[in-house]
């Protein structure tokens, strides 16, 4: 007899002649060391796969780079062992597959969107759900993490985006000016209706300069 220690986030299958004999759950146990029994450590805690640099047309026959991933982990020891040689290759390939059907449904201009981009997540996590079910793993969620255009149209998209910003820039330049230019008229049409703020605002400026303010016969100030 040996002792083994099942940690906290696993489990331990035993196998006796190839036969499921018992699922250790966390603890201390003692157990048959002979070359008929197996022991499988399944890990319980939550991995992440990634899909990475997957080129995918687009709707609009339009090529982008597409990176995916998935958060899951085992819900069933027994199946994760025993129906699949590699499970964790068989979840790669069901997420690419889930990718390329859930971008190919929409056009670029879509996808360049954030609705867009939350669209094709919400697209990803059932279909590789359904083909993880039987592999004894649950899916959490699955989300496109970056998406990109390749070759001149991303060259074309850059120079957009940059003409964007100087259209915006302009614009909000044009805004001032206009405020500026009403600011402007306001006071002038306030001084054509005073004409004492006039004289006043005249000997403010004269004031603040260090000229001389000498005052005519008819009371309007001159300077020197």
């Amino acid at each position: 007899m040996a002792k083994i220690t099942v940690q906290a986030h696993e489990q331990v299958l035993v196998y006796r002649d190839g036969v499921f004999e018992s699922q250790l759950e966390p603890g201390r146990y003692a157990v048959r060391q002979a070359r008929r029994t197996r022991q499988e450590r399944i890990d319980l805690r939550i991995r992440q796969l990634s899909v990475s640099g997957q080129e995918i047309f687009t709707a609009d026959g339009v090529t982008v780079r597409v990176t995916a991933i998935a958060r899951w982990k085992v819900a069933d020891p027994r199946a994760f062992v025993e129906r699949a040689e590699a499970p964790e290759e068989l979840l790669h390939v069901a997420l690419q597959l889930a990718v390329r059907d859930a971008v190919g449904r929409h056009e670029l201009d879509e996808l360049l969107r954030p609705e867009g981009r939350d669209a094709v997540a919400a697209a990803l996590t059932a279909p590789v759900q359904a083909e993880a079910t039987d592999l004894g793993i649950t899916v959490l969620d699955a989300t496109v993490r970056d998406l990109g255009v390749l070759g001149e149209l991303r060259v074309a998209l850059a120079e957009t985006a940059v003409e964007r910003q100087r259209g915006r820039a302009a614009l909000e330049r044009a805004r001032g000016e206009a405020a500026a230019l009403r600011s402007l008229a306001n006071s002038a049409k306030l001084l054509d209706d005073h004409p004492a703020l006039a004289t006043l605002r005249l000997v403010q400026a004269a004031a603040d300069s260090g000229a001389t303010v000498v005052l005519t016969p008819d009371g309007l100030p001159s300077r020197t």
